[in-house]
């Protein structure tokens, strides 16, 4: 199976290189699934229905989240009327939306998708491993699933990779988002899960972790708040994680990082030129 994970997509920018790029890479590679993470695509902060059906219909099949997943208040509406859009599974007990979905490819294979948040410098939520455990008791590889994606949103590399040693030769892919950085990290781990701390933004990397730089350098030069933050309007890099996996037993067998466009080093899996 060829799965590409897109990393954060951050506000137009983001958007703008997703809907231009990805019905393309789904045709050149011959993709089987496509996830992205879309908690900042609303100018940087959440997301709105309308902008998840943008990227639905650009060829996504299924949209995670992270801790701006509430940002724009109609997403705890409109949550529970999209299947195909997650928030992390740690979240308490009675929020709405789902943290994991059984998703079905775009060649009929069954797809887990779990997005999970960590818990250091970060909101205290329940256990994210306790979380995952569940659900990779529930589905395993081979028997409920054929492929299995965990998006781990979380600032520490260290709580990251301890999540891809806990998933180790239980998933396909376990991919670190919300740092906005795309790490060197990326690899098959000796159980056969692909695994990279942080897949990076899709967003325009001239900024602050993808926002226009003026005003984070104003509070960190000045401690002082002079207005909002808002999403840079650049050219965009579209970040991401490509992974091929066994079809006999649902790890990865290739893996390779995916940059395209803007202003970083272009890179792209070479396996499926």
């Amino acid at each position: 199976m060829r799965i590409l994970f897109v990393g954060d997509v951050v506000g137009r920018s983001g958007r703008t290189v997703v809907v231009e790029r990805l019905p393309g890479l789904i045709r050149d590679w011959k993709l089987d699934f496509v996830a992205i993470n879309g908690e900042n695509a609303a100018g940087g902060f959440g997301i709105t229905e309308a902008i998840y059906r943008e990227l639905i219909d650009a060829g996504a099949d299924a949209i995670t989240g992270g801790n701006h997943s509430w940002d724009q208040k109609e997403a705890l509406v409109f949550i529970e009327r999209a299947p195909k859009l997650l928030r992390p599974i740690n979240f308490p007990a009675g929020t709405p939306g789902h943290g994991a979905a059984l998703c079905e490819s775009k060649s009929g294979a069954r797809v887990l998708l779990v997005n999970a948040m960590g818990r250091i410098f970060m909101d205290p939520l329940d256990d994210p491993f306790a979380a995952v455990e569940r659900e990779l008791a529930a589905c395993a590889l081979q028997r409920g699933a054929d492929a299995i994606v965990i998006d781990f949103h979380g600032e520490a590399t260290s709580e990251k990779q301890a999540m891809g040693q806990f998933c180790d030769g239980r998933a396909s892919l376990v991919v670190g988002t919300h740092t906005h950085t795309p790490t060197a990290d990326l690899r098959v781990l000796a159980g056969g899960t692909a695994f990279m701390s942080d897949v990076g933004m899709t967003g325009d990397y001239d900024s602050v972790i993808g926002m226009v730089k003026d005003e984070p350098l104003q509070r960190f030069t000045r401690r002082i708040t002079s207005g909002r933050f808002e999403a840079a309007s650049g050219e965009a890099t579209l970040c991401g994680v490509a992974v091929e996996t066994d079809p006999k037993t649902g790890l990865a067998v290739r893996v390779a990082p995916v940059r395209l466009g803007g202003g970083l080093e272009q890179a792209a899996p070479t396996f499926w030129a």
